[in-house]
């Protein structure tokens, strides 16, 4: 047993879409959440920006005594986990090789992605997809507005239901029903989208992707934590005014915000 919390970062309130599915799986870890809001957002950064930002919160974490890392970022995993994983010796996982795992299982053939620009341009989904699985095919969408809006509470207005409507064309056009949601933020869009589409659509959230696979390794090194829990902490490296009522609507429980 290992009662260290696990460490999440992401570039805002994205990642808390990662953290409620980490707690619905193994609702007795502590969880150290940090939230880069100072460098918010990641997907419009350079790479070398992303991974000097993302080496920064792996330190952060470190100092917090967690047992690993969690990155709940499409963008920095794409950007930097290559990078982190070189320069740490701690666990270190991100939100890609897990959800092309799951996809890989399901013998998907035919599949769609949204994330950042960032995180599109660097062909990070579409090269572990190709790598992993034979003849697959996959249409990328970049979404640059989505982060935003719905870090500033926005998502389910009227400027959320706008975006969606315009970043969904392809995919209707070619009639994909299984879409990646491949930035940490779209979990919020998943209401909207399904609307948008009008088919049955299998949106693949990677947040329970990431949690499926966590529960795995950590049982598989017997590092689980199976006392009653200790905390749920989120650290911000800049205050942000929307995280608190966001965070209410995203997790069922308390999370305390420094």
């Amino acid at each position: 047993m290992d009662k260290r919390p696990i460490g999440i970062f992401d570039s805002g309130v994205g990642g808390l879409t990662i953290l409620a599915e980490i707690k619905k799986q193994l609702p007795n870890e502590n969880i150290v959440y940090l939230g880069d809001t100072a460098n918010f957002p990641y997907g419009d950064k350079s790479k070398d920006e992303i991974i000097n930002f993302s080496r920064n919160n792996v330190k952060r974490l470190i100092k917090e005594n967690v047992k690993m890392i969690v990155i709940a970022c499409g963008t920095a995993t794409s950007q930097a986990i290559d990078t982190l994983k070189k320069e740490f010796d701690i666990p270190i996982i991100g939100i890609i090789e897990p959800t092309v795992k799951y996809i890989k299982e399901k013998k998907y053939k035919k599949i769609g992605v949204i994330a950042t620009e960032g995180t599109i341009k660097s062909k990070a989904w579409e090269s572990a997809l190709k790598n992993n699985i034979n003849d697959i095919q996959v249409i990328n969408k970049a979404c640059p507005m989505l982060a935003t809006i719905a870090e500033e509470g926005r998502a389910m207005g009227e400027e959320g239901k706008r975006a969606i409507k315009e970043y969904m064309k392809p995919f209707k056009q070619n009639k994909i029903d299984k879409i990646i949601l491949g930035c940490t933020h779209y979990p919020i869009y998943e209401k909207l989208i399904k609307e948008e589409l009008e088919y049955d659509v299998e949106l693949i959230n990677t947040g329970i992707t990431v949690a499926n696979y966590l529960k795995f390794y950590l049982n598989e090194k017997n590092a689980q934590n199976t006392s009653r829990k200790d905390k749920e902490i989120a650290y911000l490296t800049k205050p942000e005014p929307y995280f608190k009522n966001i965070a209410k609507n995203i997790l069922d429980f308390d999370i305390k915000i420094k």
